[in-house]
């Protein structure tokens, strides 16, 4: 892990839901003590319209966040990189630590499917931030 704090990047296809929300929760539930990245394979134009509103639901707005494109620097900045469906388009660099979240992709679907996604990845963050050793926020 970085000195200073652990950095963690999330990439699925699109960056356009579950990239997203892990890393919209990261950044609320992780309070600046964890450097926070997000990036597709191949980014969409846009965050996914029922993500952003799943997400304003729990007191998250994210109506502001663009889809980024992985590019190796990131993963070579991330100590832990967690993939979320992008299969071998995620490159591969020794010593990092990587996890892969099976989870349903909320592309196309409306929020009342993208809600299970939602809570599903705030409780894997939760047992992220504890893993790294650090308090998730009230």
């Amino acid at each position: 892990m970085s000195e200073s704090k652990p950095s963690v990047l999330f990439v699925c296809v699109h960056n356009a839901g579950r990239s997203q929300m892990a890393a919209a929760f990261l950044t609320r539930l992780g309070q600046g003590r964890v450097e926070v990245r997000s990036a597709g394979s191949a980014p969409a134009d846009t965050v996914n319209p029922a993500v952003v509103q799943a997400m304003a639901e729990v007191g998250i707005d994210i109506a502001a966040a663009a889809p980024k494109v992985l590019t190796s620097e990131a993963v070579q900045a991330s100590d832990v990189v967690i993939t979320m469906g992008c299969g071998d388009a995620c490159p591969y660099f020794p010593g990092k630590r990587y996890l892969d979240w099976k989870l349903d992709d909320p592309a196309g679907q409306g929020v009342a499917a993208v809600r299970p996604i939602r809570d599903q990845i705030e409780q894997r963050i939760r047992g992220l931030l504890a893993g790294l050793g650090i308090e998730a926020a009230a």
